[in-house]
C-alpha cells in the first residue's frame, strides 16, 4: 500500500518561498497567517475535520489531516505542524495516547496541541493537561475562541493558554 501524502489533503498547494514574488514576501511577513503556519487537525469524524480544516484555510492557515492517533503520529512527524488539534476520543489509539507520543518526540516536543473534545468535564481536562496539551475546547466549536487560543499560541511568544 502506498503511503498517504500528508500535504494531499492540505487543499493549499504546498508553500514554496521561493515561488513568491518580492511584494508577496511582504505581504506574508506582515500577516501571521498568510500560509505561513501549517495545522494538523485530527479527528476521527470526517465532517469535525472538514469543517475545522475549511474554516482554518478560510482563515489562510495550510492545514493537514489525519483520522486517527496512529495517522496522526505520522502525520505530524511527516509534515511538522506548528500546531496540533487534537480530538481526545477516537478509536484505537485514543488523542491522549498520540499526544503522549507526539510530545516524546524531540522533532515536535515544542508543537503545541490543542485538545478537541466533546468532554468538557475537569476530570478530562486535567487528564488533557496531565498529557501536556496546550489548550482545551470543547465541541461544538466555539470559533472565535478556536481563533483567539490558535493565534496565542502562533504568536513568536506562544505565551498563555486559554480553557
Amino acid at each position: 500500500m502506498k503511503d498517504k501524502d500528508p500535504l494531499a489533503t492540505a487543499g493549499l498547494p504546498p508553500l514554496s518561498r521561493g515561488s513568491l514574488g518580492a511584494a508577496e514576501q511582504v505581504e506574508e511577513a506582515d500577516s501571521p497567517t498568510l500560509g505561513r503556519f501549517l495545522i494538523l487537525v485530527v479527528d476521527d469524524s470526517a465532517d469535525n475535520v472538514a469543517v475545522m480544516s475549511l474554516h482554518l484555510q478560510d482563515q489562510g492557515y495550510r492545514v493537514v489531516t489525519a483520522t486517527n492517533g496512529e495517522e496522526a503520529i505520522s502525520v505530524a512527524a511527516q509534515t511538522r505542524p506548528d500546531l496540533i488539534l487534537m480530538d481526545l476520543s477516537m478509536p484505537g489509539l485514543d488523542g491522549f495516547a498520540a499526544t503522549r507520543r507526539i510530545l516524546e518526540n524531540d522533532d515536535l516536543r515544542d508543537v503545541p496541541v490543542v485538545a478537541v473534545t466533546a468532554f468538557g468535564t475537569e476530570g478530562f481536562q486535567r487528564a488533557a493537561y496531565d498529557v501536556g496539551v496546550a489548550g482545551y475546547l470543547t465541541k461544538p466549536i466555539d470559533f472565535e475562541r478556536l481563533h483567539q487560543l490558535v493565534a496565542r499560541l502562533l504568536s513568536r511568544s506562544g505565551s498563555g493558554n486559554l480553557t
